[in-house]
């Protein structure tokens, strides 16, 4: 990989804060060497203050192709999108970006099919299912989106900021035909809890849920890559839940997401 290294590689980045813990940047340059291109992702530890500057500097460079996004800047790197899929649209976040043929940016969400996906992948069956899901931000928006689309019967919310929370239940109403209400971090009667949330990336962190209140029969996915097995998942599968973690959803998107970027 690092042989074929020099000025013709076309050069992807991933931006975030923090950024030590994203495990895209090989994953995504081995697909990319996989389908015979000489290209590579990159982390860049950006701040919220300096994102809106470092997009558009980054993007003077002619051999930029793509921009991965990560927590916190998925609403802010929207604004700086000429075009977006349907999806990212509605939801008004993105987490991949890619050149239109003018150089401006065309964007998508695909953390909520991944998630859906990963969860799938892992043997949990959504439909008709009772979610409760924790975070209203980026991530937690479009994983919100996808449930719905897969056909939860009630996806209940829960996030620290209720204005946030009441927002995005506004924006998800009418979209299906599931139930849908605030939650709490009290998982009982649910079949799906998603932790959308960077709680569990520091072992301070407060759990998002009240784990000594799930049940074996429930199943629990984490959008947290580092550490791959958090606290809420090591509690679940102490108790015999099923379980996803953020690896296993970076896993089921990143073909996706590899085939937006490259696309033509």
């Amino acid at each position: 990989m690092l042989e074929a290294l020099s000025g013709a590689t076309r050069l992807f980045i991933i931006i975030g804060d923090p950024i030590a813990q994203v495990q895209s940047p090989g994953g995504i340059t081995r697909e990319f060497v996989a389908r015979g291109r000489n290209a590579l992702l990159v982390p860049a530890q950006v701040s919220v203050a300096q994102v809106d500057e470092f997009i558009r500097g980054v993007s003077l460079a002619g051999n930029l192709d793509g921009i991965v996004v990560t927590v916190p800047h998925k609403f802010g790197a929207f604004a700086h999108c000429a075009s977006t899929t349907d999806r990212a649209g509605f939801l008004q976040s993105v987490n991949i970006m890619r050149r239109n043929a003018d150089g401006t940016w065309h964007g998508d969400m695909t953390d909520g099919v991944a998630f859906v996906g990963g969860i799938r992948q892992a043997g949990c069956v959504p439909e008709g299912k009772r979610a409760l899901m924790v975070g209203a931000g980026g991530a937690g928006t479009a994983i919100a989106l996808a449930l719905l689309e897969a056909g939860v019967s009630e996806l209940a919310i829960h996030d620290a900021d209720a204005v946030r929370r009441d927002r995005l239940l506004a924006r998800l109403a009418g979209r299906a035909a599931a139930k849908l209400l605030a939650g709490s971090d009290d998982p009982t009667g649910y079949d799906l809890i998603a932790n959308a949330t960077p709680a569990g990336m520091k072992h301070s962190d407060a759990l998002p849920v009240r784990v000594e209140l799930l049940t074996p029969a429930m199943f629990v996915g984490d959008v947290i890559t580092s550490p791959e097995v958090t606290p809420l998942l090591t509690a679940a599968r102490a108790l015999g839940c099923g379980t996803q973690t953020g690896i296993g959803m970076f896993a089921a998107g990143r073909a996706m997401m590899v085939d937006f970027l490259l696309h033509g």
